[in-house]
């Protein structure tokens, strides 16, 4: 049956199609306003959903979309036709594009996550106060969460099912460059998730920009802003929202050839972080190599990258060894999600590490070295998210990290950092039991506090 003639709730162009018990379909429109207040009931009843319902409705999904396959694949190939007839940059475009085999990878993540064990209701604290007075904390969603996302329409599906695991609402607004995609995509999630009868509403998906200007106002009804993209684009959503914000911004990715080094490792982690995938934030964009080692192993790395068609740009030290374009002060801070690559020589470990704390954003480094104080030292002094050794930045995924997905990788330091999976979309709350405790009675000396620790398990449970 195609989705246009399902019996699903689905958002449109700022309509929603509802699902009625009899089969039926109302279309009933629907403002940003209206869809957060959906979402803000929908995550009231899935907070108290059980884990069970909310892994059957991921791979329900999962089900979903490989009966819908064809359908999606369809509507992406339009939206890339279109692109490149737009003249669309060629990273943007491979963003958008979705093969069968980063669709079965799409698939293939919703099980992953579904196996995962649920987020809530951890209990990370458990302390008895007084005698029968018992305080726990435990995970919980953090609510309604506004997502911005770029070109990929892959990162919906991602977004779409930490959240539902997570127990969160959530609004998402992808690129306007994936619209037919993300639409498709859309109608299959929901089509899985409706079988399952889960709360109507909890996820919906905006269409325009005002759409996203209305989102940032209503900081009764959303709990999280998570955009993805450029600094300036984080930046302007902070400046334009009392809504908290978490942002996933560029990734200006380093690798740091250290002297001593093995050279075939050297070469295999920088030509896989720079080559394996250009249009990401974790490939990296910049190379530091100690000057002991430039002149062996910048002639072995420039053959390397000139096979597979990468531009070089270094500084003076590295153009009197190998022939390459001028890096300026503009190439240290750009994400150039393509075939380039700027190199700097540096003394030692020290002033890549300065370098990387200078230029960087915050995403992944690593460090190629056989030096255990040099490792040490830059593991501990090199301020990212990600720091790695002896392997490539392109590790810096929550797939990969064993999250089952993510929703971005967070360069700040609040709240999550890194690939930002289920735990990034879980808060806490602190629940006390007792049998009619009060403060004046423990001020009165009728009982003392003995804080201690207890058994991590509700009373109720």
């Amino acid at each position: 049956m195609a989705l246009e003639n399902s019996p699903v709730l689905h958002c449109l162009l700022g309509c929603i199609i509802i699902n009625t018990q009899q089969g039926g379909i109302i279309l009933e429109k629907q403002t940003t306003k209206q869809m957060a207040r959906h979402a803000r009931d929908a995550f009231l009843t899935l907070s108290d959903t059980s884990a069970e319902i909310r892994d059957r409705a991921l791979l329900a999904i999962g089900d979903s979309l490989i009966r819908h396959q064809d359908e999606v694949l369809l509507a992406n190939e339009r939206d890339v036709e279109q692109a490149k007839a737009e003249d669309l940059s060629s990273p943007l475009v491979s963003r958008l594009k979705l093969t069968p085999d980063k669709y079965k990878r799409m698939v293939d993540g919703l099980s992953a996550l579904a196996s995962l064990p649920d987020p809530l209701g951890h209990i990370a604290y458990a302390k008895e106060l007084a005698d029968g007075l018992q305080l726990y904390r435990c995970s919980c969603p953090i609510g309604v969460i506004g997502v911005i996302f770029e070109s990929r329409p892959d990162a919906l599906v991602q977004i779409s099912s930490l959240c539902l695991k997570s127990g969160n609402g959530v609004l998402l607004k992808g690129g306007r460059e994936a619209l037919r995609t993300n639409e498709a995509l859309f109608k299959a999630i929901l089509e899985g998730t409706d079988r399952l009868h889960l709360p109507s509403g909890w996820c919906s998906l905006l269409q325009s920009r005002e759409d996203v200007s209305e989102m940032l106002k209503l900081d009764q009804l959303i709990d999280l802003i998570i955009p993805r993209g450029s600094n300036e684009f984080v930046r302007f959503i902070i400046q334009n929202s009392s809504i908290p914000v978490l942002g996933h911004a560029d990734g200006i990715c380093h690798v740091y050839v250290d002297d001593p080094c093995d050279m075939a490792t050297a070469l295999a982690v920088t030509i896989d972080s720079k080559t394996q995938n250009y249009s990401v934030c974790n490939a990296a964009e910049t190379l530091l190599i100690h000057e002991g080692i430039a002149k062996t192993f910048l002639p072995l790395l420039e053959s390397a990258l000139r096979e597979k068609g990468v531009a070089l740009r270094g500084d003076d030290r590295t153009r009197s060894i190998i022939d390459c374009a001028m890096a300026t002060d503009v190439d240290w801070t750009t994400e150039y999600l393509d075939a380039i690559l700027s190199i700097k020589v540096v003394k030692d470990v020290d002033e890549a590490i300065d370098h990387i704390n200078q230029y960087g954003s915050g995403h992944t480094d690593a460090i190629v070295s056989e030096h255990n104080a040099h490792v040490r030292r830059f593991m501990a002094l090199v301020d990212s998210a990600g720091v790695y050794h002896n392997c490539s930045t392109r590790f810096a995924d929550g797939f990969l990290y064993g999250f089952g997905a993510e929703v971005g990788i967070a360069t700040g330091k609040i709240h999550a950092r890194g690939p930002m999976g289920l735990e990034g979309l879980c808060t806490y709350k602190y629940k006390l039991y007792g049998k009619g405790h009060t403060v004046g009675d423990l001020q009165a000396g009728k009982y003392s506090l003995t804080h201690r620790d207890i058994e991590p398990k509700l009373p109720d449970a």
